[in-house]
């Protein structure tokens, strides 16, 4: 069964560092993780299949067309070139996982590697709180946005989806700083 993505396979190594050459079975994976686990989170189930659907009958039009082309394709490049990133240097095969290296390259270490992921979340997430800004004052174009029921997935309004937990503070520490009495 074929699952639609929102982006063609051009679009990753158009719009990011990835290398044309790339085989595309080595990323496409990626993109569909991206839209199921980062897309549907902040689109909702609801939404997200309404499009899909849109794209599978070849109808996908008006504000939809735009949402996909304006917001949730920037994202879903940039999130699945994240989820991408860890795993380039890697081949599995029957004989086991192979890392790949060249007589002309140097490998990078897991430090850059990190880093690039991390490039890749910022792009992203820069994408992700447009869309947010745009969907919170445009629902009304997109009533799929806001009728999840059961077990679908309610859509994020949060950008982070990892935030800060805060504990309550010991007595002796007042908005995060140590309390001193002054002699």
């Amino acid at each position: 069964m074929s699952y639609p993505l929102l982006i063609t396979t051009e679009d990753i190594p158009r719009f990011t560092a990835l290398n044309g050459n790339v085989d595309v079975d080595k990323y496409i994976q990626f993109a569909l993780i991206a839209q199921d686990i980062h897309i549907q989170n902040f689109t909702g189930t609801n939404l997200l299949e309404k499009i899909l659907a849109d794209i599978t009958a070849g109808n996908l039009a008006g504000d939809y067309l735009d949402l996909v082309n304006n917001h949730l394709k920037k994202m879903l490049i940039h999130f699945a070139m994240a989820e991408f990133l860890p795993f380039a240097a890697y081949n599995i095969a029957n004989s086991g996982i192979y890392k790949k290296s060249s007589e002309n390259a140097e490998t990078v270490d897991k430090n850059e590697v990190d880093y690039l992921v991390e490039k890749e979340r910022q792009i992203a997430q820069h994408y992700t709180d447009r869309f947010i800004a745009y969907i919170c004052n445009n629902s009304s174009l997109f009533p799929e946005y806001n009728n999840n029921t059961s077990e679908d997935l309610d859509p994020s309004d949060n950008a982070f989806s990892a935030g800060w937990v805060l504990n309550k503070y010991d007595s002796d520490f007042v908005d995060g700083y140590e309390r001193r009495d002054i002699d």
